[in-house]
C-alpha cells in the first residue's frame, strides 16, 4: 500500500514536517510495511520556506538585512534542494513580528529588507525565486524593496525619498537605471491568495492598513500616496499593475514586484504542490492524508488541504483523502465532496496550552485509529 502524507503546519504546535511525521508514525503502527511519501505542505504564508526546504532537502540561509524600521536583523530564506530555487517569506524581514504597540506606524515601515533578501539570493546564482506575500508590517507598495534593488525614488529636489508609504506623496520621478541587472535573468513567482488591487475600497491601505496600526487618517493618506505612486510608475516605467489581482498583497508589495521585476502571481498552494513534485509523489497512492491546525468552511476558499485533495484526485481519481485537524469548525459540510473524512485530533476537552503540548501524540493516535478502520474494512 502507498500512503501520501501532505499536511500544512498545525500553527502554534507543529511544522508541516512534524505533522507529517506524526501521521506516518500512527499509520505505521498498523501498516508497518507500506510505502510512505511525506510531502510537507504550505500555502505561501508562514511555514512555506520550511515546508519546501524540508520537502526538497534544501537549506536555510541566514542574512543580516534591515527590518521594517530600518534596524539590522537576521532573516532566513530557503535554498531548495536543486540549488537553483530560492524561497522567501517577505515577513521574515518585513513582517508584523517586528511591530508592537509602541512602534506601530505603517507610514514609516518598509519592505527594504525583503529586497535585500532577493539580492542575496541572486548573488547565489539562483534561477528562480518564490516569494510568499503575507504577514507584512508595511503599506509602502513595495517602494522599499524597489529601492533595495537599485530603483531611485526621487522628490522635486532630486533627493531619494525616505522609506515608508508616508513619503510616497512627495515622489516626483523614478529612475530605474540602477536596477539590479541580474533581476531580468531570474524568474520570480509570487505566492498569494490575496486578490486585492493596490488602491481603493478593497486596496492595500483600506483593507490591511488598520491591522498594521493605521488610523483612519493614515489609511486615507496611504491610499492617496499609493495611488500617486502608481501614477508615477505608469508615467516613468510605461505601465502600472495597480489593478492586477494581488497587487495589494502584503501592503502593496505585490504591486512593487509586478512593476519592477518579471514577477507572476500564483496561488500559494499551487506553487508548493509544483515545487514538491506532488504529482509524481501521489501517483499510485492508495490513501492521501492531509490537514492543518483548523478546518472549517473557510477551507473551501483555497486552503492547503483543499489544494492537496483536488490535485490528488486529478492524478488518482477517487483516491480516499483523509484530513486531520487540531480543530474542526463550523460549515465543514461544504467539504464533503472534497474529503473522504475529516477528523479532529485532540483527545478530549483541554486548555489551549495543553492541546498544543499534546498535539504530536494526539495526531499519532488519531492517525492510528483511522488506519485501524482502514485495515478492518480491508478484511
Amino acid at each position: 500500500m502507498k500512503f501520501v502524507i501532505a499536511p500544512d503546519s498545525f500553527k502554534g504546535s507543529l511544522t508541516a514536517k512534524e505533522a507529517a511525521n506524526a501521521m506516518a508514525t500512527g499509520i505505521r503502527r498498523v501498516f508497518p510495511d507500506a510505502d510512505y511519501r511525506l510531502v510537507p505542505m504550505a500555502d505561501g504564508g508562514e511555514g512555506t520556506v520550511q515546508a519546501l526546504v524540508d520537502a526538497t532537502g534544501g537549506q536555510i540561509i541566514h542574512v543580516t538585512v534591515h527590518d521594517p524600521f530600518d534596524q539590522p536583523t537576521v532573516a532566513g530564506y530557503g535554498l531548495l534542494g536543486d540549488g537553483k530555487t530560492a524561497v522567501i517569506e517577505m515577513a521574515a524581514a518585513s513582517g508584523l513580528q517586528f511591530v508592537n504597540d509602541q512602534n506601530r506606524n505603517p507610514l514609516v515601515t518598509t519592505t527594504h529588507g525583503t529586497g535585500e533578501l532577493i539580492l542575496d539570493a541572486i548573488s547565489r546564482d539562483v534561477e528562480q525565486i518564490i516569494i510568499g506575500l503575507g504577514g507584512s508590517a508595511t503599506v509602502d507598495g513595495g517602494a522599499g524593496l524597489a529601492q533595495a534593488l537599485g530603483v531611485r525614488l526621487l522628490d522635486d529636489a532630486g533627493q531619494e525619498l525616505p522609506h515608508g508609504g508616508g513619503a510616497l506623496g512627495r515622489l516626483a520621478r523614478i529612475d530605474v537605471s540602477g536596477l539590479e541587472p541580474d533581476l531580468s535573468q531570474v524568474k520570480i513567482l509570487l505566492a498569494s491568495d490575496v486578490t486585492n488591487p493596490l488602491t481603493g475600497e478593497q486596496g492595500a491601505a483600506r483593507v490591511f492598513g488598520p491591522q498594521k496600526g493605521a488610523t483612519s487618517e493614515m489609511v486615507a493618506l496611504l491610499d492617496k500616496n499609493l495611488s500617486h505612486f502608481a501614477t508615477v510608475v505608469k508615467r516613468d516605467c510605461g505601465s502600472s499593475p495597480a489593478d492586477v489581482a494581488g497587487a495589494g498583497a502584503a501592503g502593496g508589495l505585490g504591486f512593487g514586484l509586478l512593476a519592477f521585476t518579471t514577477a507572476e502571481i500564483h496561488r500559494g498552494v499551487d506553487l508548493v504542490l509544483h515545487f514538491t513534485d506532488f504529482v509524481h509523489q501521489v501517483a499510485g497512492a492508495d490513501f492521501v492524508f492531509t490537514g492543518e491546525g483548523r478546518i472549517d468552511f473557510q477551507t473551501q476558499f483555497g486552503k492547503t488541504p483543499l489544494g492537496v485533495s483536488r490535485m490528488a484526485r486529478q492524478v488518482v481519481p477517487g483516491v480516499p483523502v483523509i484530513a486531520l485537524a487540531g480543530s474542526v469548525g463550523q460549515g465543514v459540510v461544504v467539504l464533503n465532496n472534497d474529503f473522504t473524512a475529516i477528523f479532529a485530533t485532540p483527545t478530549g476537552a483541554k486548555e489551549l496550552s495543553q492541546a498544543v503540548a499534546d498535539a504530536p501524540d494526539d495526531i499519532v493516535q488519531t492517525a492510528e485509529n483511522v488506519a485501524r478502520l482502514i485495515k478492518y474494512y480491508q478484511k
